[in-house]
């Protein structure tokens, strides 16, 4: 592609590799010329949505042409009857991509620093990246967050620090010890947002529940998202809760009209259908565990995960694995771009979907001997 406006645009633009998505399954199918496919690449719910989510939003069909409600009033409103929260401490965003985003778009620019953990999400890097800060990624303990490590690069120009508990798209976890540890070493100059897309799947009984702190540290932002078990990631939508000022300045500065109609009306249901989440929480249990017996029986190498995905070793036959998968109708995700070239990362499904996979790889395991 033929370059005209490079010495145009801000520098830092340039440095920016785009966030790749999965293959869709239209692709696949046609490329493969396949009929079954299960995909298994971007954590969604398998079992889909609420359907009273389903039914708020086919409800809503007549007020098409109407823009939505630009302050999410009554989702606000319900969110902070759920969260024990103020809706002033409540921000909700175009996904929770979108808050994680205009964070840094507020604290952080050119000369300041923002810290995040090796192997961690990829919007971290492309947040900081977009706004000028220099990014300081701490490298990981086996694949996990190394907390003190990250306590111990804040320096008089760390503006920001994203951490994410369980992280995507390793599964890792830090508990409550490790995190008041960490927090008690962070000035309250430092804004640290604690991204918890994940966290309804965590069963362990010390998981720190960023909530619980933050009439304790104003400078603590919480992130989740409705993308995940409550299974509405077509419609994007997420949101954040913090102190009353920072969310203030978020919301001088999204979009009027950032998150749609629909959304809304969905996220509103959703959050009333507390027992479909968790039925997609069981059915994400027995099928992590679906999975962790085929891995184990046959030693392949994998990372304990505490999210709705676990990251599948194949050493250096892995694309070569993920190619043969996808021939096989699979699609999961590389994640080579997260340092992690021998890895696939494969979302839990419905048991059919799980045992495609299983079946999948098991033949390709044999063919290879």
């Amino acid at each position: 592609m033929q370059s005209l406006f490079c010495d145009q645009i801000q520098p830092q633009i340039n440095q920016i590799q785009p966030y790749i998505p999965g293959k869709p399954i239209s692709e696949l199918k046609r490329e493969f010329n396949l009929i079954r496919i299960s995909k298994l690449a971007s954590n969604e719910n398998p079992l889909g949505a609420s359907p009273k989510a389903l039914k708020a939003v086919q409800d809503e069909l007549i007020n098409i042409a109407r823009y939505p409600d630009g302050s999410a009033f009554y989702l606000k409103t319900e969110l902070a009857e759920f969260l024990g929260k103020s809706p002033d401490q409540i921000s909700i965003g175009n996904g929770s991509n979108e808050l994680l985003e205009l964070v840094a778009r507020i604290f952080a620019g050119p000369g300041d620093e923002v810290i995040f953990s090796e192997h961690a999400f990829a919007v971290y890097p492309i947040s900081t990246q977009a706004v000028g800060a220099t990014a300081v990624e701490i490298p990981a303990v086996d694949w996990a967050h190394d907390l003190p490590a990250i306590a111990a690069a804040i320096t008089d120009k760390t503006k920001l620090i994203y951490l994410a508990n369980p992280n995507n798209p390793t599964g890792t976890l830090f508990l409550k010890e490790q995190w008041e540890a960490f927090m008690r070493q962070v000035p309250q100059s430092v804004v640290v947002v604690l991204d918890e897309a994940y966290f309804e799947y965590v069963s362990h009984q010390h998981y720190a529940n960023g909530l619980d702190y933050l009439d304790d540290y104003p400078n603590l932002l919480v992130s989740r998202t409705f993308s995940k078990a409550y299974g509405l990631a077509s419609m994007r939508i997420g949101y954040m809760a913090g102190c009353e000022e920072i969310t203030s300045y978020i919301e001088r500065l999204r979009e009027p009209f950032n998150v749609n109609h629909y959304a809304q009306v969905a996220a509103i249901a959703a959050l009333k259908d507390q027992s479909f989440v968790k039925k997609s929480v069981q059915t994400n249990e027995q099928g992590m565990a679906q999975l962790q017996q085929f891995l184990q029986t046959h030693q392949l190498d994998y990372i304990p995960s505490h999210g709705n995905f676990v990251c599948v070793g194949f050493g250096e036959t892995t694309m070569q694995v993920n190619d043969e998968l996808l021939k096989n109708g699979v699609i999961v995700r590389p994640v080579a771009n997260y340092k992690m070239p021998n890895y696939l990362r494969v979302s839990i499904g419905t048991p059919k979907e799980n045992q495609h996979f299983i079946d999948a790889v098991s033949k390709i395991l044999n063919e290879n001997r």
